[in-house]
């Protein structure tokens, strides 16, 4: 018999689903790395430990398989024959997999032109029915929504409530591995279900197991903020397509989170996630875009002198892989040389820094 895997063995105690929650239901996900970046932290300063949750490994490249191995596994178990999301492209995928494992159908309803191609990708590979909406993620998930009341369909985005009961198991890993709470924990902030996710996967240990409890601090991108604004925005930009969301659907959550937590949610420019991209990649850490944002905020908070990072210990959450959305890389690369097959056309370049 094969040894059980994924988050539904390991964290089910924890966990507030029904009993008909078909259990079995996995793609061997969570146990992601929490990678020390010592050079990252000298770059801040210094003077404390930093590290990287890196949820690209999981199954599908990003934290969402977390969410959807429950809420899927939930839907299975009363009898549902379809799952339902909007998505800027990582739920698309994810659901798309778990709703494909389970024997289910997906549809997916995304923005047009709004999402990765590598995230556009998976859903299509995992055979879910893909449905372009004009619009934002917002009119996505009104649509979905409207679709939901009207057909035996069950709609799986984080405002489903078993998504978070499988999305806070990353803050249980991160407790386990440390053997406490951290300090502080940096996360970027799109839809706003996994900073709400994180606090109730805290919590909850903190409850039963006195671990202590971290400051939230949430970075959304300048130009799709609206939890920094306090008010919708209408038609968010940015260039981490991830988090380019108008109107959180656990927007009120996650600003009690981070009330609750002493913490704060912040903004960054799209100059900065792109920087705190290029500083992951000198670590080996390729994220996606949006990824970069929880570490963006967190230098630029110490930078200011809002956060005092010393003696402290620091997660940052890093959401999906650099393969999600590798167009960004490519666009802001240089040509690449081309030379004949000679060593000496090559050596210039053996000893040149980049």
């Amino acid at each position: 018999m094969e040894p059980a895997c994924g988050l539904l063995a390991r964290y089910r105690e924890w966990m507030d689903l029904p009993p008909h929650t078909r259990d079995q239901l996995t793609l061997c996900e969570g146990n992601t790395p929490l990678i020390p970046v010592p050079r990252l932290a000298e770059r801040l300063g210094g003077g404390f430990d930093l590290y990287v949750k890196y949820e690209g490994l999981n199954p599908t490249g990003s934290f969402k398989d977390r969410g959807l191995v429950a809420a899927v596994a939930e839907a299975w178990g009363r009898g549902a024959q379809a799952v339902i999301c909007a998505s800027t492209g990582n739920t698309a995928a994810s659901a798309a997999a778990y709703a494909a494992r389970a024997g289910l159908k997906a549809v997916v309803v995304v923005p047009q032109g709004k999402v990765a191609l590598g995230k556009l990708a998976g859903a299509l590979a995992y055979h879910a029915r893909v449905v372009q909406v004009q619009g934002s993620f917002d009119h996505a998930l009104d649509l979905v929504r409207q679709a939901v009341e009207r057909h035996p369909i069950a709609l799986v985005n984080s405002i489903n409530p078993y998504r978070l009961e499988g999305q806070q198991t990353a803050a249980f890993e991160i407790v386990d591995a440390l053997g406490r709470a951290p300090d502080w924990l940096a996360i970027p902030v799109g839809n706003a279900g996994n900073i709400t996710a994180y606090w109730m996967g805290f919590t909850r240990y903190h409850r039963a197991k006195n671990t202590g409890l971290p400051r939230l601090l949430g970075v959304q991108a300048q130009g799709a903020a609206p939890l920094v604004l306090g008010h919708p925005v209408e038609k968010p930009e940015t260039v981490a397509t991830a988090i380019r969301i108008g109107n959180p659907a656990r927007g009120q959550e996650a600003l009690q989170a981070a009330r609750e937590s002493g913490g704060r949610i912040i903004a960054v420019p799209d100059a900065a996630i792109l920087e705190a991209q290029s500083w992951l990649a000198e670590e080996g850490i390729w994220v996606e875009p949006a990824s970069a944002a929880g570490l963006a905020g967190l230098a630029a908070e110490i930078r200011q002198g809002r956060l005092d990072p010393q003696g402290k210990t620091i997660v940052v959450v890093c959401t999906g892989h650099g393969l999600k959305d590798p167009d960004i890389v490519l666009q802001h690369a240089d040509a690449l040389p081309t030379i004949e097959p000679k060593l000496a056309h090559l050596e210039p370049y053996l000893t040149a820094d980049r």
